[in-house]
This record gives structure tokens, C-alpha cells and sequence, in this order.
């Protein structure tokens, strides 16, 4: 209550104080989750809800609009920061599969997430769409925090798998919910329209991407701002023009980012190492500020109504609906074994995107919209919980992480 007083007295001063005490305490209560095993994303989320309405905090924020804009140009800078800490050479043999994962893995998703929903939540179609849409990807922020810091070494093309299927599904996802909108708010609208449009996304933001991945490097090849701060300058505005440029020209600004930080990262150029590590930086204030705001957006008391449908709903996703198109997408690539592809189903962690993509049919002003938002928010909270302290028991059972050695490998057999 203390906070939402000092907000309201709209000192320019005590907001500033109030932002910096918030993001210190947000990152703090981030390495204190860890501490327990969990996902700091989890200690980001509790201190914003910690902070939010129903907690000691007392600040009131519920503006949707303004969340979705945070939540976007976060996601630019954890894209772009994952694509430049991702070496090509290394997870170019699994390009195919993650891309194939990206796309049609998150279409049986999100089929088989609003099957669950009409059927066991009585939603009609229309809203069972919209909730299998905004839950049916991965989210990269989770994947990229959990795989680099738990210091996973995982065999094979699975760790590169995992990292570009995160870094690549978020275009179909987006393109899925802003469908399932459209159609909710103009029932007329044709799906034959909409095919042409995702192409088209696609490849603008593919040539945007690229383009912006190789024009970094050269500028700052060409130019003397080698190892000085105007650097990161050049870095943060390479990832903004990506997102940018892309959706003026009616392409995906997500994909964009993402590629042109993988191309700028597969290049060298003399600022490289002191750039990757500014973007990782960049990447996790994203995520702080990303997950707080989320946080400070979802009351707790909103939750208790969602419980059982949310309780239902992430089982289905994390034993059914994954797996299953995790199984069906890569069936056609002999070199996953089973192993592999549980090990993969199980990786597939919610996070931040599934949550901003809620926020669009809130927007959007669709009926029913904050009900869906309210089960998505607790489907991320309670998967992260479960699955992201259980990754590296999941890869040592299933024989596929070298940290055991060779013995545990021969115990469980060959990952292929």
C-alpha cells in the first residue's frame, strides 16, 4: 500500500525511486527462486503480483495496451540476444526439424488445446481457438534462461533443436491469435485471405532479419566504434529497425529480430564479444522488467476462479498436446529417438509469449478474453513450476546429458 501511495502523489522523482527499488527487489527475489530449484522468471512474476493490487505493495496497473507494448519490445531484445548468443554452425543440421516444430507443431497444439477446451471447459469453438492460439508455443525467454543457466550439456543436435524451435515459433503463434481475434470480431473475415498474408510475413521478415543481421557487423567493421559504448548503441538500434522495418513492410518483426541476431552472431567483426554481452544484459533486464510488469498486471485473487480449468488445461499441454506434435513433427528425422523427442516434449516451457499474446484479445475487446487471460497466466505459473526445476533430472533420465558420463548413457542407451 506504501507504493501505491507515493504513485499517486506523481512525483516524477519517487516513480524513478519506486522503478529502481522494484527492479533491485524483482531481480533479487529472480536469484532467490533459483536458489530453490525454480525458474527465476517465477520470482519475477511473484514480486510484480507481490507488489500488485492484492499484495503489501498496493499498485494498481491495469492497463493491457501498455503491457502488450512492454511485452513486445521485450521480446525484440531477448529474440535478438538469443540469435546472437546462437552459432549457426551449430544449429544449422537441426534448421529443418526446429523450423517444421516452429510451424506445424504449434498448429496440432493449438488443435489439440481447443479440442480440450470445448470438451472439457465447455468453451465454444471460437474461445477454444483463441486460448489453444495463445498457448500453443514455447516462449524463448524460458527456454534461453533455463538451458544457458543450468548448464545443461545435452548430446547431439537437441540443444540447438530446443533453442531455434523457441527462437522461431513465436511468427506462427502470433499470426494463429491474431486470426482467432479477427475472426472473433469479424466473423465474416476468409481464411483463404489469410494464407497469403502469413507468406508474406514470413518472408519479409526473413529478408528484413537478414538484411539487418548483416548490415550490424559491417557498420561497426567500417567504423570506429569498435570496443566504444556507441556500439551498443548500433546493437540496440539493429534490433529495433529489424522488429520495425519488418512490420512497417507488413512482415513479422519478431522473426526479423531473431534472425538478424543469429546472422549477426555467426559473423566477426571486432566489437563482437563486448556486444553479445551488453545484448545479454539487454536481454535479461528485458525479462525483469517483462515478467514485473506481467506480475503487477494479474491480481491473485483472479486466479482462485481458474484453478481447476487451469490445472487441466497444463496437464493436457505438458502430457498430451506436446508430446504429441512433438512426435508427429519430427517423425520424418530418424536421428531423434524417442528419448530425444520426450526430452524435447518436456523442454517445451511457457513463459512471457503465451501471456502477451493473452493480452491481445484483451485489446481486442473480445468477449471472455480476460477468463483466458486469467487460465494462461496460471498454465505458465504452474508449468514453470513443474517443468523448469525437472530439466536436468528429465535429460540424466533419459540418458541424453553427457554430465553423468558414459555410464549413465549406457544405462538409458543411445539417444538415436
Amino acid at each position: 500500500m506504501v507504493w501505491g501511495i507515493m504513485l499517486a502523489s506523481s512525483s516524477f522523482e519517487i516513480v524513478l525511486l519506486t522503478t529502481g527499488i522494484l527492479l533491485l527487489a524483482t531481480v533479487f527475489a529472480g536469484t532467490l527462486s533459483s536458489r530453490f530449484g525454480l525458474p527465476a522468471l517465477i520470482g519475477f512474476l511473484a514480486l510484480g503480483m507481490l507488489a500488485g493490487v492484492n499484495g503489501p505493495g498496493g499498485l494498481r496497473f491495469n492497463d493491457y495496451g501498455l503491457t502488450q507494448f512492454i511485452g513486445i519490445v521485450c521480446l525484440v531484445f531477448i529474440l535478438f540476444s538469443g540469435g546472437l548468443d546462437t552459432s549457426w554452425r551449430a544449429v544449422r543440421r537441426a534448421a529443418g526439424p526446429a523450423l517444421v516444430l516452429a510451424t506445424f507443431g504449434v498448429i496440432i497444439s493449438a488443435g489439440i488445446m481447443a479440442f480440450a477446451a470445448v470438451n472439457l471447459m465447455q468453451f465454444d469453438w471460437a474461445h477454444g481457438f483463441l486460448l489453444g492460439t495463445v498457448i500453443a508455443s514455447t516462449d524463448a525467454a524460458a527456454v534461453f534462461a533455463i538451458l544457458r543457466s543450468t548448464g545443461l550439456d545435452l548430446e547431439g543436435d537437441v540443444p540447438a533443436l530446443i533453442e531455434l524451435e523457441s527462437g522461431s515459433n513465436d511468427p506462427m503463434a502470433i499470426f494463429l491469435v491474431t486470426a482467432a481475434v479477427l475472426f472473433m470480431t469479424e466473423p465474416d473475415t476468409s481464411m483463404l485471405r489469410l494464407v497469403p498474408d502469413f507468406f508474406t510475413q514470413m518472408i519479409l521478415g526473413g529478408m528484413v532479419g537478414l538484411a539487418a543481421g548483416w548490415l550490424m557487423p559491417e557498420i561497426l567493421k567500417r567504423s570506429h566504434y569498435r570496443h566504444g559504448g556507441l556500439a551498443f548503441v548500433i546493437s540496440i538500434a539493429s534490433a529495433l529497425v529489424a522488429y520495425g522495418l519488418a512490420q512497417v513492410l507488413g512482415g513479422n518483426g519478431f522473426l526479423a529480430a531473431y534472425l538478424a541476431g543469429l546472422l549477426a552472431g555467426s559473423r566477426s567483426y571486432a566489437a563482437k564479444k563486448i556486444v553479445s554481452t551488453f545484448q545479454d544484459g539487454m536481454a535479461w533486464l528485458a525479462q525483469v522488467v517483462m515478467f514485473l510488469t506481467l506480475g503487477l498486471l494479474v491480481a491473485p485473487s483472479n486466479l482462485v476462479d481458474v484453478v481447476l480449468p487451469g490445472i487441466a488445461i497444463t496437464v493436457i499441454l505438458m502430457f498430451v498436446a506436446r508430446p504429441l506434435s512433438v512426435f508427429l513433427c519430427l517423425a520424418p528425422f530418424r536421428s531423434y529417438g524417442w528419448r530425444a523427442k520426450l526430452f524435447v516434449s518436456w523442454a517445451g516451457l511457457r513463459g512471457a509469449v503465451p501471456i502477451v499474446l493473452a493480452t491481445f484479445p484483451m485489446v481486442a475487446g473480445v468477449p471472455g478474453a480476460f477468463a483466458i487471460f486469467n487460465i494462461v497466466f496460471f498454465v505458465v505459473l504452474l508449468s514453470s513450476v513443474v517443468q523448469g526445476p525437472t530439466i536436468n533430472w528429465a535429460a540424466q533420465r533419459l540418458g541424453i546429458s553427457t554430465r553423468e558420463g558414459n555410464d549413465q548413457a549406457a544405462a538409458f542407451g543411445s539417444v538415436h
